[in-house]
């Protein structure tokens, strides 16, 4: 099980470095004068930024944790239930990207680029508002730990929560994105092509358990099958 946790982490990672940022500047700007040339730039100059690896970090090592619990899990036999603590961290975490992201496409959608040119002559408002994720991250994580406090396999619940939260977030955050390209704002787009991308990234992160958890519920009920033949 663990090789193949190795191996899901490994595809995530290059399917992340190969497709978020230059996908982000892709849905950004559009395929004009997109070619190979400029996509390997892109992919030079996004990473060797800080702001820029920093995010890919996060997401590659919440892959990593989460498919990583789910391989532990599946081998400890002796104990009633898989801690909590962690799934609530990283759920709350990626849940609160999600809804930060499909808040702010909504901002964009309805007030253009008024949210940056306010943020430009109010630095301080800018803080308060960056300052909502850190308490959406707080919140989503306490409302999972009461809701799958209980559960058996906490991480099989913490996959659900992030794949539908992903489709959520893509049904609010498209109609934004198109409705600012079609507008033709300066800096909308931006917002919104980066909470596309946010979605992507966390809804390919929660395929990699799902795999995982697909692959053990099949190993065990193999594994039944032998221990009560019909």
């Amino acid at each position: 099980m663990k090789k193949w946790g190795f191996y899901i982490t490994a595809y995530y990672v290059l399917v992340i470095v190969a497709l978020l940022w230059p996908l982000y500047f892709l849905f950004m700007f559009g395929d004009e004068h997109y070619s190979w040339e400029r996509y390997i730039r892109t992919l030079r100059d996004m990473y060797g930024n800080w702001y820029i690896a920093l995010p890919f970090a996060v997401v590659v090592v919440g892959q990593f944790l989460l498919l990583f619990l789910t391989v532990d899990t599946t081998n400890r036999r002796l104990r009633p239930r898989a801690p909590i603590f962690l799934p609530a961290v990283l759920t709350g975490l990626f849940t609160a990207v999600l809804a930060f992201a499909a808040c702010t496409s909504l901002i964009f959608a309805w007030k253009a680029d008024w949210l940056f040119d306010y943020f430009e002559h109010h630095h301080g408002s800018m803080y308060a508002y960056l300052l909502v994720w850190p308490l959406l991250w707080i919140a989503w994580g306490f409302v999972f730990y009461l809701y799958a406090r209980k559960e058996e396999n906490p991480i099989s619940r913490a996959v659900s929560w992030l794949l539908k939260g992903s489709i959520l977030e893509f049904l609010i955050v498209l109609p934004c994105h198109i409705v600012v390209r079609r507008r033709g704002d300066c800096c909308a787009p931006a917002g919104t092509s980066l909470g596309i991308c946010s979605g992507i990234a966390v809804m390919l992160l929660a395929f990699g358990p799902s795999v995982i958890l697909l692959y053990k519920k099949r190993l065990d009920s193999y594994a039944s099958r032998r221990l009560h033949p019909q």
